[in-house]
């Protein structure tokens, strides 16, 4: 890929209207554009981080058993109306009619569709459990839509739901998809705290938040910072394990300001390990019994008796997680962005001095760029006329870790090689491939 040819349009500075780090970066570097107010076109290095997220979400939903399946943005309202919530979910949600009169929405959850699905699919007990999930545009009418992809109205989203036999069932269930959003977001390089939180419009009485330190978070957090170095790498997906996991977690105060209580924070906390930040939500967790399955009749057949599904839901926003990557690895005074090596744009950028009466090093950039593409590399060469000081700022804001550079250190043999903000060593060739392939594998 050349730069030239790429659509990543940069700004020369910081737009006016955005007000926190990564509607900032992401405006400035091309990866969004805005349509209208909370909604975005995701060019295409937006785009790119966004699906390697997605990669990431996928792979943890299926290592638990979760099948894919995907369902419309756009639902119809008598679903809706036979949960009980077509009149309760207020004014977030997008009404339209078509041109038969029927009423319509734009989906914001998906709850009633996926126990509709249930309803006609699934008629014995012994189909369950059943553990499912799209990933899927979402639209919420946000009265001040605000802050980038960090709350807008369109957005790109996980959904999850579980459907099992009894509460215990239903439970092991929950415990699973909270494991797998804990080895998610650590594949992501965030340490997310799984914090109670309530049930909202979605119901129920069993609810965790997961959440990642942010200054620019919207959420207040009290918490014990104890919490943060629990390990959870070698729990495997079984009921006993799994509910020890979530009991480790629980038995450490974790609650956002909606759920805060001072006199329980001093009682429960030392001193010395009180946290209070601020925190972004990158993922939520639901179990409300069989709230939706019994208004939509959702039933199975057990021992010849109907027994209604108890359900779970599961939300991850991933188009959100873009953002949320940005607040907590951006250095806005030194214009660097560290992205976790597994969502990269790009794996390394070639950086040639181009003069216009000699094309050298910019063939030399095409030799390494065919050497680094048969290791799998992913790589842009830069074959602008900017200066290479002006290049490498380019790259060390949209963040691409390694850069070689051909200037007028460079010789046949050895390139000079740098990774953001460190110093600039001159190597041969094949010591790059090294270190760029064993980061990768890190």
């Amino acid at each position: 890929m050349y730069f030239s040819k790429s659509l990543i349009p940069i700004l020369k500075n910081n737009p006016s209207e955005a007000k926190i780090k990564s509607h900032k970066l992401m405006l400035r570097t091309g990866m969004i554009k805005q349509s209208s107010a909370g909604i975005y076109s995701w060019l295409p290095l937006g785009f790119k981080i966004m699906k390697k997220i997605e990669k990431i979400v996928r792979e943890e939903q299926d290592s638990i058993g979760a099948q894919e399946l995907l369902m419309p943005t756009i639902q119809s309202a008598d679903i809706w109306k036979e949960s009980g919530r077509y009149n309760d979910y207020g004014d977030e949600m997008l009404r339209i009619k078509d041109r038969q009169n029927r009423e319509m929405l734009y989906g914001p959850t998906n709850e009633e569709l996926i126990t509709d699905i249930f309803k006609s699919s699934i008629k014995s007990y012994k189909s369950l459990p059943q553990l499912v999930y799209h990933i899927q545009w979402k639209f919420r009418d946000e009265l001040r839509p605000r802050f980038g992809v960090m709350r807008c109205r369109e957005f790109y989203m996980k959904d999850a739901y579980s459907f099992d036999l009894s509460d215990e069932d239903a439970t092991f269930s929950y415990n699973k998809f909270f494991l797998s959003y804990l080895r998610t977001f650590k594949r992501l390089g965030l340490s997310a705290i799984p914090m109670a939180a309530d049930t909202g419009p979605i119901g129920g009485n069993l609810s965790h938040e997961f959440v990642i330190i942010a200054e620019t978070g919207e959420s207040k957090v009290y918490t014990d910072k104890r919490i943060l170095s629990l390990d959870f790498q070698d729990i495997k997906p079984e009921q006993k394990s799994l509910s020890d996991l979530r009991l480790n977690f629980d038995q450490y105060y974790a609650v956002t300001d909606e759920k805060f209580n001072q006199e329980e924070f001093d009682k429960k906390v030392k001193n010395e390990n009180k946290l209070q930040t601020k925190g972004i939500e990158v993922g939520h967790i639901f179990y409300f019994g069989d709230k939706y399955s019994k208004s939509m009749d959702a039933s199975v057949d057990y021992n010849g008796k109907k027994s209604y599904a108890k359900m779970g839901s599961y939300g991850i926003g991933v188009s959100r997680l873009v953002g949320a990557l940005i607040e907590a690895n951006y250095d806005d005074e030194k214009e660097i962005m560290k992205w976790p090596t597994s969502v990269v744009p790009y794996q390394c950028a070639i950086i040639p001095l181009i003069d216009k009466k000699d094309k050298s090093n910019l063939e030399k950039a095409e030799k390494i760029y065919k050497i680094l593409d048969s290791y799998n590399i992913d790589t842009i060469i830069d074959d602008t006329e900017e200066s290479i000081g002006s290049k490498t700022k380019k790259f060390n804001m949209i963040g691409i870790p390694n850069q070689i550079i051909l200037g007028k250190k460079s010789t046949e043999t050895e390139i000079e090689f740098k990774q953001f903000d460190n110093q600039t060593k001159t190597l041969k060739l094949n010591k790059v491939i090294d270190i760029i392939r064993k980061d990768l594998i890190n």
